[in-house]
């Protein structure tokens, strides 16, 4: 980033309140209450949560990502750091293989933040220009605490928060002044939905108060040298049969945060995991459904973000590579 960005969490690490927010991040596992489940377990003294995850860390892998949104990738790629394990129970995982509960615990993933530290410097050393953190939430303590170690270190590359939105309000209030990108993947308008298949049936009311609390701290998306250096940037993958209610939830946002909003507007939904149990996740996107997004997007006047084409994003489609506004 150019001389004029300072990542907020070297302004708190400056303070000291970086690491007053570790140990009240931490102070959260004791009693679990991360993400909205809430769920209550003492991850601390060696409970496992909802999520599957207890108190260390783990970590399934860690790579240069190019296959995102141009503003996070610029011409190297974004250092992504994927997490086992998550809150959410999708029936149409991408990722089912490292995201269920009891995909936890295996010992070659364990990771101290000293490490991922480590891992992060070494993002900056291949030219990265963004960090992420991929599906974060469930482990916000552990990796505060590495993101502390690493600007002590002489880290301070923008770090890219990477949520299903199913984060708490207690979480995100801690998070303040941390992470200048907020990059959270929407999923449904509707409840019913959101129940039947992400397990979940408050993730929408969760995900739009996430919404309000992101932008409020960190508005809409600023660049330097077409690079994210802060602000929200909101995936909406459009589902098959209008599952996602992508409509609605743009028309919240433009209401709500207003349509200098920027969106990434994704295409490439196939059936993973065990979504060929339940129609009509069972089957791809319609180029017609994923028209009728873009139509949502173009009528309530956003111009900033990306589309993408659904008919050439094949089935293992990584966002980035054809978007266009």
């Amino acid at each position: 980033m150019g001389s004029n960005f300072v990542p907020g969490y070297l302004e708190l690490l400056e303070s000291g309140e970086l690491h007053r927010r570790v140990e009240a991040l931490r102070g959260m596992l004791g009693n679990c209450r991360l993400c909205a489940r809430r769920c209550g377990a003492d991850r601390s003294a060696g409970g496992k949560g909802a999520c599957g995850a207890g108190s260390g860390l783990e970590v399934s892998s860690a790579c240069v990502h190019t296959g995102e949104e141009p503003v996070l990738t610029g011409t190297v790629g974004v250092g992504n750091v994927f997490l086992a394990g998550c809150c959410l129970r999708c029936v149409y995982c991408q990722n089912h293989e490292i995201s269920r509960p009891d995909s936890i615990g295996d010992p070659r993933r364990k990771t101290t933040p000293e490490e991922l530290a480590s891992v992060l410097l070494d993002f900056r050393e291949k030219g990265c220009p963004t960090v992420g953190f991929v599906s974060p939430t469930h482990y916000a303590p552990q990796l505060v605490e590495a993101l502390a170690s690493a600007a002590e270190r002489g880290f301070s590359l923008p770090v890219v928060y990477n949520t299903g939105g199913y984060d708490s309000p207690e979480l995100l209030e801690l998070l303040e002044g941390i992470f200048d990108i907020y990059l959270p993947d929407v999923k449904y308008a509707d409840e019913k939905y959101s129940a039947a298949y992400s397990g979940v049936a408050d993730y929408p009311r969760v995900a739009r108060e996430a919404l309000l609390e992101m932008h409020r701290q960190v508005g809409n998306l600023v660049m330097e040298d077409g690079v994210a250096g802060r602000g929200l940037l909101v995936r909406l993958l459009v589902l098959p049969g209008d599952v996602s209610g992508t409509a609605d939830t743009l028309e919240f946002i433009a209401r709500e945060l207003g349509n200098d909003v920027y969106i990434s507007l994704m295409s490439q939904y196939y059936p993973a995991y065990v979504a060929a149990e339940y129609p009509p996740l069972d089957r791809r996107l319609l180029p017609g459904e994923y028209a009728a997004a873009v139509e949502a997007l173009e009528r309530l006047g956003f111009g900033n973000g990306w589309v993408q084409d659904p008919v050439a994003s094949p089935d293992n489609y990584l966002p980035g590579v054809d978007f266009s506004i």
